[in-house]
């Protein structure tokens, strides 16, 4: 009775912290296309200037790879204004930190400082995008550094080949057959002529979104916003290709031999929808029923109670335009890879077959909750969340709205989502393997 009463208070606790953590802003453009967002909290003595550029992997020529990645490092090397190599030192020595991430669908730059260096902030990101220096020395000195990140990512790394084998067997036509960390060939190849017209072509006001967040005057904001962005002139339209893929008909087999591994991998993968949709948000809640933490439903039949299994693991890889929902497990001797994915359909099969209960759905929005609090629980979070509903999603206000999305979904829908994305003739199965030493 104490645990119930425990339990009781934590979860109207959780949902008050819930409704009470909406997120306020405040939105316009520039006349140059650029999108800004304004989110004031002063808890803290803390701004964030971020940026969020609409480019990302699939937006590389093919025989180009890896652009957009690269420039997520190029453009930390100086502009016209901030000498090569002073990038960094002028961050830390005004207090601040910055870094930069790129996916397949965007790529996003911030810096964190004292709230006093607002100014400061905005300067250098509008010099990031106006004033970038683009020459044969930082080309060849990022060259080097995103070979070193592929060689401990993915070529020396155990399993670090799953999520680009996965993706070259998902799509055939998306250029989400690629890794954002692309061809060390291209990149090789590539002149400075073709890194000028990409930086020209992306890394415009019109295709991008500045977020403001922290503790600030929003007026003298405005005015720093305008005097160092409203000078950039409007990059060309950008005219985007739709790529579509083919359903998956019939199971696609494959096997990858990886030399840094010792023990095999068994991974089942599905094509899934737009990370925009619904369905795509029920793909989450399948997966977490399955294998998030040790009370999912294959973590404790096959690694607990069965011992078929030393890891169990489900996840999908959301992306604008399609995603990927990936399973996998490490067999546990005497049972085999086929043995692992025996056991696998059948919980999907369950899912498909029998609805949740009540209690398992509440422990789902319980987690969901908490992922909600926490996403949104500093800066960092909530001005990376707003620009990615921005660009993204084409709605900002799903920082406040998508968890009711969440809350929204039914048992039922649960059961239909498994029945129309997870059957076996719509899947990948890679046997990733130890590399067999007796054929070298």
């Amino acid at each position: 009775m104490k645990k119930s009463i425990m339990a009781l208070s934590a979860t109207l606790l959780l949902g008050g912290a819930v409704s009470a953590q909406k997120v306020a802003f405040e939105e316009y453009t520039l006349d140059n296309g650029l999108h800004v967002i304004l989110q004031n909290d002063p808890s803290a003595p803390v701004v964030i200037t971020s940026v969020m550029y609409h480019v990302g992997a699939k937006n590389e020529n093919p025989e180009r790879t890896g652009f957009a990645h690269f420039f997520e490092h190029l453009l930390f090397e100086g502009t016209q204004n901030i000498k090569r190599g002073e990038w960094f030192k002028i961050v830390t020595g005004n207090g601040g930190t910055n870094n930069a991430n790129t996916t397949e669908d965007r790529t996003y730059y911030y810096e964190v400082f004292p709230s006093n260096n607002l100014e400061l902030g905005l300067w250098m990101e509008a010099e990031r995008m106006l004033h970038p220096v683009i020459n044969q020395i930082g080309v060849d000195t990022q060259n080097e550094v995103v070979k070193e990140e592929k060689r401990l990512r993915y070529d020396n790394s155990p399993y670090g080949e799953l999520i680009p084998e996965v993706k070259k067997k998902m799509f055939t036509n998306h250029p989400y057959r690629w890794t954002t960390i692309g061809s060390m060939n291209h990149l090789d190849a590539a002149t400075l002529d073709e890194f000028e017209a990409f930086n020209k072509k992306f890394y415009v006001p019109n295709n991008a979104v500045l977020v403001v967040a922290g503790d600030f005057d929003k007026n003298q904001a405005k005015e720093w916003i305008q005097k160092y962005f409203g000078v950039i002139k409007k990059g060309a339209p950008i005219e985007r290709e739709t790529f579509v893929e083919e359903p998956i008909t019939k199971t696609i087999k494959s096997k990858f031999e990886d030399p840094n591994i010792q023990i095999p991998m068994i991974v089942a993968s599905y094509r899934t929808p737009s990370m925009k949709t619904r369905d795509a948000r029920v793909l989450d809640f399948i997966s977490t029923i399955l294998s998030d933490g040790k009370s999912s439903r294959l973590y404790k039949k096959i690694v607990d109670d069965k011992k078929m299994a030393l890891q169990i693991g489900a996840f999908s890889y959301n992306q604008e335009d399609y995603g990927t929902y990936i399973l996998y497990g490490l067999p546990q001797a005497p049972s085999t890879a086929e043995n692992i994915l025996a056991e696998i359909d059948a919980e999907i099969v369950k899912l498909q077959t029998e609805l949740i209960s009540d209690k398992e759905l509440k422990k789902l929005q319980n987690k969901y909750d908490n992922q909600y609090v926490n996403s949104n629980s500093t800066i960092e979070g909530i001005a990376e969340n707003l620009a990615t509903f921005h660009l993204l999603y084409k709605d900002v206000n799903l920082i406040n709205t998508e968890i009711e999305i969440y809350h929204s979904i039914t048992p039922e829908e649960i059961r239909d989502v498994a029945k129309k994305y997870l059957n076996p003739n719509q899947r990948l199965v890679l046997d990733y393997v130890p590399t067999d030493k007796s054929n070298n």
